[in-house]
């Protein structure tokens, strides 16, 4: 299959292109968010081709996906020369986020079109968004296994947060100052250099950095599901994690601390970077669990499934 989309979420996209079919991402000077094309910071197959507007226009396209309103509304067709998805071409629309209006009675974009399948990341999602009458299901997360490389010889916490300053409260930011009295914690992701941390490491030393941590913290109030959650569990890093929106469901209850009281969080972290044994216990269990749940291999079995499904 040729499969057309746009690159907007480096991790989930990572997982989705290791399928088995060709996939042309749009590329354009500069590589903002409608042109990004190949990853930069990620390991891609060369099974994903970068396409210009030009090429676009008359390529073979078997399924558009789409994980933005600005593609179905005017760039897909713009860019694959007047088609339109699930009208000229089959189409699915992944969503990533949660509402971000009020909860549970937030619109999604799509639900007046029942054309074009809604795939949802997370149960949470499908559950939260007035899906109206689009069709939905749920494809959960895949991640490519980063092996276990987990040492915790450093203790000290982690998290990875992308525009902290920007989503503090949403992100959890503002929690970490907290979590700072018992260990230190050490900040990852985009625009984390400005509160003192790592700014937007290529993946394969972001993961060599934090497994060298003693526990992972997962401060998101609001979110989806943080795909750098699972990635430390498959690296096998303990977690503390607000216990809101997926991440009850990622997180089993023996390899890590879920809770939405942040003392209880705290005393988490405290007792993981004082006891590397029990840290490196439950780090085990959690990598068994997103292995189990979220391996690369059920993922693209879903998602093969229903391709097969909407190009019939």
């Amino acid at each position: 299959m040729n499969v057309f989309l746009w690159h907007v979420h480096g991790s989930w996209t990572t997982a989705f292109v290791h399928g088995g079919h060709q996939y042309f991402v749009p590329v354009l000077p500069g590589r903002g968010p409608d042109g990004r094309g190949r990853a930069q910071t990620w390991e891609w197959p060369t099974s994903v081709i970068e396409v210009d507007p030009l090429a676009a226009r008359d390529l073979d396209v078997d399924l558009v996906v789409l994980q933005r309103p600005v593609e179905l509304q005017h760039l897909a067709a713009t860019w694959l020369g007047g088609r339109e998805p699930g009208r000229d071409l089959p189409a699915v629309y992944v969503e990533h986020n949660a509402p971000t209006g009020p909860a549970a009675a937030s619109r999604h974009p799509l639900a007046e079109r029942d054309d074009v399948p809604v795939v949802h990341v997370t149960h949470f999602n499908e559950l939260m968004w007035d899906n109206g009458t689009a069709p939905t299901l749920v494809i959960e997360h895949g991640i490519v296994d980063p092996g276990s490389h987990y040492t915790g010889d450093l203790a000290r916490a982690a998290a990875v947060i992308n525009e902290p300053v920007r989503r503090t409260r949403v992100a959890g930011t503002d929690l970490l100052a907290r979590f700072e009295t018992v260990a230190p914690v050490d900040l990852f992701g985009i625009g984390a250099e400005g509160l003192g941390g790592y700014d937007d490491l290529p993946q394969e030393k972001l993961h060599r950095e934090l497994a060298r941590r003693r526990v992972y913290i997962h401060p998101f109030r609001w979110t989806s599901l943080g795909l750098t959650l699972l990635e430390a569990m498959a690296l096998g890093m303990p977690v503390v994690a607000v216990a809101s929106t997926a991440a009850i469901d990622a997180v089993p209850a023996n390899g890590g601390v879920l809770s939405t009281d942040v003392g209880v969080l705290v005393d988490a972290v405290a007792e993981f970077v004082a006891d590397p044994d029990v840290a490196y216990e439950a780090g085990s269990r959690a990598r068994a669990h997103v292995l189990r749940r979220y391996g690369l291999a059920r993922f693209l079995d879903d998602w093969d499934g229903l391709i097969a499904e909407v190009t019939a």
